[in-house]
């Protein structure tokens, strides 16, 4: 019986963005306005009447006008996928037109083929944070039902048109977020405290039973596709020993769990019905959900992964975690970045072992990485770039901890390195929160040349990946 002793071979490497936060081009030849163009300060802010000024989205990196460039600096790092998603509002600008728009699907045709060009296999995300708008003002986003019929008629649309292209996709980026932030993940135009649990997990039913359709729909037109769900992973540690802290953290898990629960297994956990229970939440299913959920489950999970929390039974006792995403207190042994998250490459170990012992599918790490403010200087040569040590330590902290899980018998597929190249930050839609190995001379205020300059981690992932992570 052999043991794996580090990545295997054919493990894909690259980077990831999301078309919202990179491509520009909010209004180019064609494209219909998303939920990211009403929100000028990231997740958690104001939503504006139409796009302003001040949204740095609009414009991002022009990856829309630069992705030659952009991919063939990805290609001389030797990524072997490319990690990107389709911006909905291009391929159907209201997302419930007739007729899908040429122009957007040939934008995608063009990027797939540069990176096809340098044997970079695209992973695609259906859905990621970019709800058409008019979806969202007319029909309130994923709270409506009839959400499920223009996803199927989107993914069918891409699917048929790339599908001798592209053959690793994810349906929602992050589906779990839509409890924390409904309307960046879910559309949903109801401001979030006027939401009830029961409106917020129906629209989390009809995210899912769309995730199973277009799953279904994908192997249909390729059984070759390779399709995966995608969630924030959040490995949650009790605050002490006590028994009941124990149990807080495993509540807190189980909320997250429920997602890749219905996605793999096919069906609603007992944690979950004993909640909706207690609740007095009724999820009307429609004939059919059932079945769809049951027969087509995910080829895989695909995850982000920045940080930990820590959980309590009495949380008011505790300093909270106030930067992490999804809450929790604060973990008093870790470290934070600048942003308030807590660093902890364990957590990736651990999070790979708990979900391959849970569910025995590959996985594959599709976000990862650190945002952090970067200086712009001359290397003895006079080039410009960045000395970017404390990204290179984080990410050789985690991956790591990624081969140590894989020597744990995880069947890992891949990683992307989150925002490989500098983009606007989802949470906070700065620029200066930067995470790339490639900067892009773009500023908060949005001056800037857009030009391209290679970091110092540029050349340190070209050797991870060089050495398949052996020099780790």
């Amino acid at each position: 019986m052999s043991k794996q002793t580090g990545f295997k071979e054919d493990f894909l490497w690259g980077g990831a963005v999301a078309a919202n936060q990179v491509e520009g081009a909010y209004d180019v030849d064609g494209k219909g306005l998303s939920v990211q163009d009403v929100t000028p300060d990231g997740a958690m802010g104001r939503i504006t009447d139409g796009p302003t000024n001040d949204n740095l989205k609009l414009k991002a990196i022009d990856f829309y006008h630069h992705y030659k460039e952009d991919i063939a600096l990805f290609a001389e790092m030797g990524y072997k996928v490319f990690r990107t998603s389709i911006a909905w509002s291009r391929i159907f600008p209201n997302g419930d037109d007739e007729e899908p728009n040429e122009a957007g699907l040939q934008f995608y045709d063009d990027v797939f083929d540069e990176c096809l060009k340098y044997g970079i296999e695209p992973l695609v995300t259906l859905s990621h944070y970019e709800t058409p708008l008019h979806l969202s003002e007319k029909y309130d986003g994923w709270k409506d039902r009839r959400m499920i019929g223009f996803f199927e008629k989107y993914a069918r649309t891409v699917f048929n048109r790339y599908k001798d292209k592209v053959k690793y996709w994810l349906t929602f980026n992050e589906i779990n977020s839509v409890l924390h932030m409904p309307f960046i993940s879910g559309g949903i135009k109801t401001p979030k405290e006027e939401l009830s649990d029961q409106e917020l997990y129906q629209a989390v039913h009809h995210e899912l039973v769309a995730s199973a359709s277009v799953t279904k729909i994908a192997h249909e037109i390729n059984p070759e596709f390779q399709v995966g769900c995608m969630v924030l992973a959040m490995p949650t540690y009790p605050i002490s020993s006590n028994p009941e802290d124990v149990l807080a953290a495993k509540e807190a898990e189980n909320t997250n769990y429920a997602f890749t629960d219905i996605h793999v297994r096919g069906e609603y956990p007992g944690h979950l019905l004993r909640f909706f229970e207690e609740n007095d939440i009724h999820i009307q299913f429609e004939q059919g959900d059932t079945e769809l959920l049951k027969n087509h489950t995910v080829d895989f999970i695909s995850f982000s992964y920045y940080m930990s929390v820590a959980a309590a039974a009495h949380p008011e006792e505790y300093s909270s975690g106030a930067g992490n995403v999804i809450g929790g207190i604060e973990n008093p042994h870790l470290e934070k970045s600048e942003w308030g998250w807590a660093i902890d490459p364990v957590g990736l170990r651990i999070v790979l072992n708990d979900f391959y012992d849970r569910y025995q599918v590959p996985l594959f790490i599709v976000e990862n990485g650190l945002g952090a403010k970067d200086q712009l200087i001359q290397d003895d040569n006079g080039q410009y770039t960045v000395a970017d040590d404390y990204r290179i330590d984080y990410m050789q902290q985690h991956l790591a901890q990624a081969k140590e899980a894989v020597k744990d018998g995880v069947d890992l597929m891949g990683y992307t390195a989150w925002g490989c190249i500098d983009l606007v930050s989802a949470s906070t839609a700065q620029m200066s929160k930067r995470y790339g190995f490639i900067y892009v001379d773009r500023n908060d205020d949005g001056s800037g040349s857009l030009n391209r300059y290679k970091k110092k981690s540029f050349n340190w992932y070209k050797k991870v990946i060089e050495t398949n992570g052996e020099n780790l």
